[in-house]
């Protein structure tokens, strides 16, 4: 339980508590050398349209749309209390269309923050507080496309040309905060997502949209400690909530730090089954050793109604610094909760460090064959050189697909090549950094073979900073 001084300050963030935080964040090196403001991670300076674009290869004609991918770019950069996940949001896309690269596109999330230090005015729309950064994905709800974030900021509803037209809380039914991980369910078009705000330490929600972009549920759930809960889960019947040991510190708010989450040892570990339309009071909790996870690659019922979650596992996170994500890779690990015996059985997929795991989002929620990831370089580096995985879950097979030296990949996500296509039948795409040559590439895998050269790839003549998540946002 968070102790009442803790809890008294969390209630009431006075004045004087920001001031006291900014106050101790001055006091550090603002000429230190920040990992995630500097080499690949240097921000960009401006906002550029390109219609020029080289092409190697063939982009498939059946791809209409746009891949945009969304992340961190401060406007100001300042090494003082800094952490990769606080930038300011920055979107890159490319719209192919007919075979062809039409645009690259770059533009920052117009939010009151970037306003307020001199960038582009804001956009205007409803504000869940004044802290209205956006950084962490992009989707596509109901034919409107968001940027979105966890635990800070409404929605961004950007238009087709990614330009931030307001933020929004769907039209007034969104009264919690959001998340950066709404997963929909692709046999009900809805979505599904845990959230939380960091100033409330004791309490997390369910929400719900409805197909049409409504939000139909805004379930509250009693937890401790303020966890950071990134991501959450479906299945048939269940809500998963990843309640790990990652929590809230006010020692790291007041030290000033702007992404004041610590690794816990105090804080319990447990994985809770919600029923879809269920209470707090009938969550099943189930006990797993202590871990963290940022991303879920899947989750099912199997046919003991146990609930598989297929995930990228750390033995710990945010125990070893303050300025991105740090801890020892677990790599991909099955669990199964048992709603009877209240326990997580965990079992490797495959050890080697990796994150960002993707599925055929079609099957989503249900029993499924493949998960394509994102290898890590090791404990030491989040990102850097690495391979693409294609691990198909039927065999036991592992693909492999290595871009060469110097090229530093970022999470891939598959695009089915029609609608009705087999799962995996498709394609995968992301963005490529070629580190000596300070520029970047949209590189477009076949995803059933794709340890093969790329089908296409669209050459961007400058370096786009790693960012966190994107989609292929199908014209509709």
């Amino acid at each position: 339980m968070a102790s009442a001084v803790e809890t008294a300050i969390r209630g009431v963030v006075t004045k004087g508590l920001t001031t006291l935080a900014g106050f101790n964040r001055n006091r550090m090196d603002g000429a230190a050398e920040h990992t995630f403001l500097t080499g690949i991670h240097t921000p960009m300076r401006e906002e550029r349209t390109i219609t020029d674009l080289t092409v190697t290869g063939a982009i498939p004609a059946q791809l209409a749309g746009r891949y945009v991918r969304i992340g961190p770019n401060p406007f100001k950069p300042d090494p003082r209390g800094h952490h990769w996940f606080v930038g300011d949001g920055m979107v890159h896309g490319v719209r192919l269309s007919g075979g062809k690269a039409e645009w690259y596109r770059n533009r920052y999330i117009r939010s009151q923050q970037l306003a307020q230090q001199g960038g582009p005015a804001a956009a205007p729309g409803p504000r869940l507080s004044d802290r209205d950064l956006v950084n962490t994905n992009v989707v596509q709800i109901a034919d409107k496309i968001y940027g979105i974030v966890e635990a800070g900021s409404n929605p961004a509803q950007l238009d087709e040309n990614l330009e931030t037209v307001a933020y929004s809380d769907f039209g007034g039914t969104l009264q919690s905060p959001f998340s950066a991980h709404p997963h929909e369910d692709p046999l009900t078009g809805e979505f599904h997502a845990i959230t939380y705000q960091g100033t409330d330490p004791n309490t997390v929600w369910h929400v719900v949209l409805d197909k049409s972009g409504t939000v139909i549920r805004q379930q509250p759930i009693p937890v401790e400690h303020g966890p950071s809960i990134h991501e959450c889960t479906i299945t048939k019947n269940y809500v998963v909530i990843l309640d790990l040991p990652v929590t809230f510190s006010m020692k790291a708010l007041i030290g000033g730090e702007k992404f004041p989450y610590h690794w816990n040892p105090e804080h319990k570990a447990r994985v809770g089954l919600l029923p879809r339309q269920g209470s707090a009071e009938q969550i099943v909790w189930c006990d797993v050793d202590p871990c963290y996870v940022f991303h879920v690659a899947n989750s099912f019922e199997d046919e003991s109604g146990r609930v598989v979650i297929d995930s990228a596992v750390y033995a710990t996170m945010f125990e070893q610094g303050y300025d991105g994500p740090n801890g020892k890779p677990l790599g991909l690990e099955r669990w199964t909760c048992d709603p009877a015996t209240r326990k997580v059985a965990r079992t490797p997929i495959d050890p080697a460090p990796q994150e960002f795991p993707r599925p055929d989002e079609r099957f989503f929620g249900q029993n499924y064959r493949y998960v394509w990831s994102l290898g890590l370089p090791g404990e030491d580096a989040f990102l850097g050189e690495a391979p693409l995985y294609r691990h198909d879950l039927q065999t036991g097979e592992r693909q492999v697909h290595d871009f060469g030296p110097g090229k530093v990949p970022g999470e891939f996500v598959f695009v089915p090549r029609s609608a009705d296509a087999p799962e995996g039948d498709g394609w995968l795409m992301g963005y490529v950094i070629d580190a000596v040559a300070e520029t970047t590439d949209l590189v477009i895998l076949d995803a059933s073979d794709f340890s093969q050269p790329p089908v296409a790839v669209v050459h961007i003549p400058h370096r786009i900073p790693p960012g966190f998540h994107g989609n292929w946002l199908a014209d509709l």
